[in-house]
């Protein structure tokens, strides 16, 4: 496993270690021990959650302002443009984004810890987008910041609007959105 920081250092990029050959591959999508040894993360996963997104589907930028998950993220088909702010205000980097493409192909995967807010962008003609998280999803707890505030200023690579859901449409600024401590 190859870690990688990020400019919020609580963000980690995981690449797993690839075993190929003409057959195919194999690699460890998730091995709690190394993520303990390796970065220090030993979260409890209970839940695990995939979507499928069409081409400029644009998903969040969604978070739990109580029961906040963590999250292990990692694309299983295509390519998504995947976006984490950190909604800490304690912290030195509230505010600030962290954007990374996943893949396939690359077969990275991102680490977020509670407190930061998801999102991406599906590149390809499809994407799927598996995650595991640390707590459960309460509807009545989720938020959702606006994917295209300019006070987050996310280079999101669009070629035209993205395609929304009712509730992504609706998401508030930062400065008037709920936040963690």
């Amino acid at each position: 496993m190859n870690v990688i920081e990020t400019e919020i250092r609580e963000i980690v990029i995981i690449e797993p270690q690839v075993s190929g050959d003409d057959r195919g591959f194999v690699y460890e999508s998730f091995n709690r021990r190394l993520l303990a040894q390796k970065i220090g993360i030993d979260a409890d996963f209970v839940q695990e959650n995939h979507s499928r997104s069409a081409r400029n589907v644009l998903r969040g930028l969604h978070y739990q302002i109580q029961r906040a998950q963590g999250k292990l993220v990692r694309a299983t088909a295509g390519v998504v443009f995947d976006v984490t702010v950190d909604l800490r205000r304690s912290s030195s980097t509230f505010g600030r984004h962290v954007a990374i493409r996943l893949s396939a192909e690359n077969k990275r995967m991102v680490w977020i810890p509670p407190g930061f807010a998801h999102g991406f962008l599906a590149l390809s003609d499809h994407a799927e987008v598996v995650y595991k998280l640390t707590d459960y999803w309460y509807p009545g707890l989720e938020r959702t910041i606006a994917w295209n505030d300019p006070e987050l200023a996310i280079p999101w690579p669009l070629a035209q609007e993205p395609q929304l859901s009712a509730k992504d449409k609706a998401g508030a600024r930062l400065k008037d959105g709920e936040v963690y401590a």
